[in-house]
């Protein structure tokens, strides 16, 4: 397996638009990385440079110790898998597999037993003979997958591969592909608009915006220090709350949002301190806002009306108004208030997350 490294690559169209502004980051041998975020931020665009798929309109990019901005798609020894199965109709599973391979002018002999290897990793033995049109979603999606898998390439890069599937499959097929990494030890580059997808496969992750690379690290790192506003409310199923106003020194700090003032406790952070008067985002993860009873209010809580609650099971999310935010709790299964009600939240100020409200880049660590 090979390391790929970007540096300073950009791609520009023809009228001016920039897909990509200036990516750097590496994936290195054998990890699995993602990169995430919306619709037209930039992160197939980077995965299709990798591929050789779009022409890099400057900076460099290697894949093991070559660098391959001017080589063929065919040459760079990667496997792609694409949202759409792409699939042979008129083939079975072991014919689709071994395409690739008879292409490539292998022996029968190598081709068999890579076929076999893939049938046997993504449990496919049964269905060698079956047709794509007598599979199921994530069948197919297997077959894909295992059509790559024969290759046996430096690097796998997959293009949203689940976005065709149901919810029930997105799950399954997700650990399918955990496990297929940590089996085969493959560098694999993972593109997905789903954060909950980046978080639970991506060894690290690259979150993207706007063209932009935002912020590079581990999953729970991202969780827990954004970089951010953009970081801090993409990451995070519901997303994280947030609260604009000036930050001042009474008696401890607080956030002045006019119709609430929101207290911060008392904070040893110079760069925070270096923030008074000044307007600041205050964010709160909805785990972090704990609903208690009235007589239990400390210093640090707010009030609230609730609105709509959505129970799923195993937690309850409260969407709630304080003053002019809208905002959603996350809590257990509990006894609740009638909508419309007044609801006490206490936090903790250790939980809370400080932005510039001019640069919405972190303050602090």
């Amino acid at each position: 397996m090979a390391r790929v490294k970007l540096e300073q690559v950009r791609k520009v169209y023809e009228n001016g638009q920039v897909g990509v502004a200036a990516a750097s980051f590496e994936a290195q041998s054998g990890e699995l990385l993602v990169l995430v975020g919306p619709s037209g931020c930039g992160k197939t665009t980077t995965l299709r440079m990798i591929a050789g798929l779009e022409a890099i309109t400057s900076g460099t990019l290697t894949i093991g110790d070559r660098v391959v901005n001017d080589i063929a798609p065919k040459d760079r020894d990667i496997a792609m898998v694409f949202q759409s199965y792409a699939l042979y109709p008129h083939m079975t599973v072991a014919e689709n597999l071994a395409f690739g391979l008879k292409l490539r002018g292998e022996s029968r002999a190598t081709i068999a037993q890579r076929v076999r290897e893939a049938a046997d990793i993504l449990g496919l033995h049964d269905m060698l003979d079956r047709r794509p049109r007598a599979m199921s979603g994530g069948q197919r999606q297997r077959v894909a997958l295992g059509r790559a898998i024969v290759r046996q390439p430096q690097v796998f890069l997959l293009d949203e591969p689940l976005s065709n599937l149901d919810a029930k499959l997105r799950l399954g097929m997700r650990v399918e592909i955990a496990r297929l990494h940590r089996r085969i030890g493959a560098t694999m580059i993972y593109v997905t608009h789903d954060q909950i997808e980046a978080m639970t496969l991506g060894q690290r992750i690259v979150v993207f915006n706007a063209g932009e690379i935002q912020q590079i690290d581990t999953p729970m790192n991202l969780y827990t220090k954004p970089q951010n506003l953009f970081v801090a409310g993409f990451l995070g199923s519901p997303a994280m709350n947030f609260f604009r106003g000036t930050l001042s020194r009474d008696v401890g700090l607080h956030l002045d949002c006019g119709d609430m003032k929101l207290s911060l406790g008392e904070h040893a952070d110079n760069a925070l301190a270096a923030h008074v008067g000044r307007v600041v985002v205050v964010g709160i993860r909805p785990e972090n806002l704990l609903p208690t009873d009235a007589a239990a209010t400390s210093t640090h809580s707010l009030c609230a009306q609730l609105e709509v609650v959505e129970p799923v099971g195993n937690e309850v999310f409260l969407n709630l108004r304080c003053g002019g935010n809208e905002i959603v709790v996350r809590t257990p299964p509990r006894a609740l208030p009638q909508c419309g009600s007044t609801v006490v939240l206490n936090y903790a100020p250790a939980t809370l997350h400080f932005f510039d409200a001019q640069t919405q880049q972190r303050i602090g660590t």
